[in-house]
């Protein structure tokens, strides 16, 4: 579909302008609400941060744009899912391995 934009008037022009401007941003959140769904609450997610730090935390939330991640000192970031990358989930000892690792530091003493 041609369109001759000679022949549109100002306010045609500008209505044209803003139905392209919302079409765009729905393109915009489809593709980000598609990079959330690969990821999940409740899963241990990291990013680079400006400062060449990584990140890591849990992700605890969808927004509309971001997500929300708590890191495991408390600290809350809003991030881009696209900036996302998977982390496996932190495994804790088990408590006969616990146990196994008390008596031995017993036993050194």
């Amino acid at each position: 579909m041609k369109i001759d934009l000679d022949r549109l008037t100002e306010s045609e022009l500008i209505d044209l302008n803003h139905r392209i401007v919302a079409r765009l941003r729905m393109f915009t959140q489809l593709r980000a609400h598609a990079s959330m769904l690969e990821f999940k609450v409740g899963e241990r997610v990291s990013f680079d941060a400006e400062d060449g730090r990584r990140i890591t935390g849990m992700l605890v939330r969808y927004n509309k744009k971001t997500v929300s991640l708590v890191t495991d000192d408390g600290h809350r970031w809003n991030v881009s899912p696209a900036l996302l990358k998977r982390v496996a989930p932190m495994v804790k000892p088990s408590s006969s391995n616990a146990q196994s690792q008390n008596v031995l530091a017993f036993r050194k003493e």
